[in-house]
C-alpha cells in the first residue's frame, strides 16, 4: 500500500484536522457543508449540469442527471475504518468506479458502508477478486478496452500502468483501469494511477480529465504536462498528487487546457 510517500500529504491532513477541531465550537454543520460545496465545478451538458466535487486525494464525486457517481471511496489517510461519511449524499451512489486495488483507491470498508441495493460497482479482476461475496454480487467486471452501460452511464475502461523502468511493479499493464464515461455529450477521464503511456496520448475528444502526479508511483509535473499537451483535454484536474508542485504544472502545460487547481489535501 502506498504509505511512504504519502508524509507530506498525511502531515498536512493532520494539521487541518487540528485546526478543525480547535475551531470546531464555532463552525456549525451547513457552515461546513457550505465550505465543501464551494469549490464544486458545475459543467453544462445536453442532460442537464454536471457537478464535480473533489473529495481528497483521488475520490471524487460527480452528480449528473439524477445520478451520484462515486471514484475511488476511501479513508484519507489510507487506513482499515470506514470512509464513507466522504462520499455520502442523500442517497448511496448509483455507480461505483474503483481503478485498481491500492488502498489509497480501494477500500472494503468504505464500499460495504457506501453502496445501496442497487448501486452498481464498476472494477478491474483483480479487485473483483478482493471483494466479499456481498460486493461481488454489486460488480461489473471491466477490461481495458471494454465499453459499457451502466446505472445508465457508458462507461469505457482504459490503461493504466507504468511505462518507466523502475516504476514497472507498481501499477502493471492490464490489471487496472481508469475510465471515461459520457456524460450528456461531455467525456470525463479518469485516470487513477498511471503515466502517460501510448495509448493514453492518443486519446482524444476528452473534456475533462482527472490526472495524478506523484513519485514513485505516476510521474512528475513536467511529465504529467507533456502528456496532456498531447491529448489536449479542455479541462484538467490534476489530482492524487501528495507533494508534487501543481503550479509547475498549469505553468507547463500554458495554454493547451484550463488547468483547474482544487482543495484535495
Amino acid at each position: 500500500m502506498k504509505t511512504t510517500h504519502l508524509l507530506g500529504a498525511v502531515a498536512a491532513a493532520a494539521m487541518l484536522a487540528l485546526a478543525s477541531m480547535a475551531a470546531s465550537v464555532s463552525v456549525t454543520a451547513p457552515a461546513v457543508a457550505a465550505a465543501a460545496a464551494a469549490q464544486d465545478d458545475t459543467v453544462t451538458t445536453t442532460m442537464g449540469p454536471l457537478v464535480i466535487h473533489p473529495v481528497h486525494h483521488a475520490g471524487v464525486v460527480l452528480t449528473w442527471n439524477g445520478k451520484r457517481i462515486v471514484v475511488d471511496p476511501t479513508t484519507f489517510p489510507p487506513g482499515p475504518n470506514s470512509g464513507a461519511a466522504a462520499f455520502r449524499g442523500p442517497n448511496p451512489p448509483d455507480l461505483i468506479l474503483i481503478t485498481h486495488e491500492h488502498g489509497d483507491h480501494f477500500s472494503v470498508p468504505t464500499l460495504t458502508e457506501l453502496a445501496g441495493p442497487n448501486t452498481v460497482i464498476v472494477a478491474p479482476q483483480a479487485v473483483f477478486g478482493m471483494l466479499p461475496p456481498a460486493l461481488q454480487a454489486k460488480a461489473k467486471v471491466m477490461a481495458n478496452g471494454q465499453t459499457q452501460t451502466h446505472a445508465g452511464v457508458s462507461v469505457e475502461a482504459v490503461p493504466e500502468y507504468n511505462i518507466t523502468p523502475d516504476r514497472l511493479q507498481f501499477h502493471p499493464k492490464g490489471r487496472d483501469n481508469g475510465y471515461v464515461l459520457n456524460l450528456g455529450g461531455q467525456r470525463v477521464y479518469l485516470a487513477g494511477d498511471t503515466e502517460g503511456t501510448p495509448e493514453l496520448r492518443a486519446l482524444r475528444n476528452i473534456d475533462i480529465a482527472f490526472i495524478p502526479m506523484n513519485l514513485p508511483y505516476t510521474q512528475t509535473p513536467e511529465a504529467a504536462a507533456d502528456w496532456v499537451k498531447a491529448f489536449k483535454p479542455k479541462i484538467v484536474y490534476p489530482y492524487h498528487y501528495g507533494e508534487s508542485n501543481v503550479n509547475q504544472f498549469q505553468m507547463l502545460v500554458g495554454t493547451s487546457s484550463e488547468v483547474r487547481l482544487r482543495k484535495w489535501y
